[in-house]
């Protein structure tokens, strides 16, 4: 229910928490202010304001600490997009300066920046997995281990380059395990009833007037349908409206596989 939830363009997510806070605060009014429940619940007057504050602190500190995690998933997103677009270019970097012809490895690389950017970076929005992407690291991994490339480029630039695509598909694990996590989507649903907990007892410590209740739940619930909001539309990295793009991998694409060797022979 929450995935369904977050998973929402922008417009839902507001919607739905608008829907959830605003009428929240229309059954409380009634609950509180209209038969047959008004005379049950106004013998509940008298709490003090206190009261309220230590429910809305938690309510807040809950916000705080899933709105950091979130925006540390998403730090740790955007850094793994960049070192996996950085691992692209090392290895191309170091097939163009080698003096041996290594065309199929820079034609193996780009093929795997076409993978991601077009099959995987889709298929990440759905936890779906990437075959065609996995054959093409793997096809990659497969030129750049030919013993050959010892012989003729030396161990050095052979050596440098099986660590720059080992590297590769670290950070592209990475990638994928940050865009399967899922373990906020529990935190998620504490947030909102302890938003929902918070209107009941605002309503508590306003029994006494109307206007004052209706107005303190308004104010409330416009700024937790804001701040949840805000927070949910980063909820996740790689898809919603604010996700990363896949540009710096794109790059790779446009760089040319065929290059002047650099001994000029």
């Amino acid at each position: 229910m929450i995935r369904t939830w977050l998973e929402l363009p922008p417009v839902g997510i507001f919607a739905t928490l608008i829907a959830l806070y605003f009428g929240m605060t229309l059954l409380l009014v009634i609950v509180a202010f209209r038969r047959p429940f008004a005379n049950r619940v106004q013998h509940l007057s008298g709490v003090v304001a206190p009261f309220f504050g230590a429910v809305a602190l938690l309510f807040a500190l809950l916000v705080g600490f899933l709105a950091s995690d979130i925006g540390d998933r998403n730090r740790q997103a955007l850094r793994a997009v960049h070192a996996e677009a950085a691992e692209l270019r090392n290895i191309y970097t170091l097939s163009v300066a080698s003096v041996s012809d290594m065309r199929t490895i820079r034609t193996a690389l780009k093929s795997y920046a076409e993978a991601v950017v077009s099959d995987e970076w889709p298929a990440m929005a759905y936890d779906r997995p990437s075959p065609r992407t996995d054959a093409a690291y793997d096809d990659l991994l497969r030129e750049v281990s030919n013993p050959s490339i010892a012989r003729s480029a030396s161990n050095a630039v052979h050596t440098a380059l099986l660590s720059a695509t080992v590297r590769l598909g670290t950070v592209r694990n990475d990638r994928l395990s940050i865009a399967a996590d899922h373990t906020n989507d529990l935190k998620w649903l504490m947030v909102i009833i302890l938003g929902l907990f918070t209107q009941v007892a605002i309503g508590l410590v306003h029994l006494d007037r109307i206007r004052a209740f209706s107005a303190a739940l308004v104010l409330f619930s416009s700024a937790a349908v804001v701040a949840l909001g805000i927070v949910a539309l980063q909820e996740y990295p790689f898809y919603g409206a604010f996700k990363l793009s896949p540009a710096p991998i794109a790059h790779i694409e446009s760089l040319p596989e065929t290059v002047t060797p650099r001994n000029g022979n």
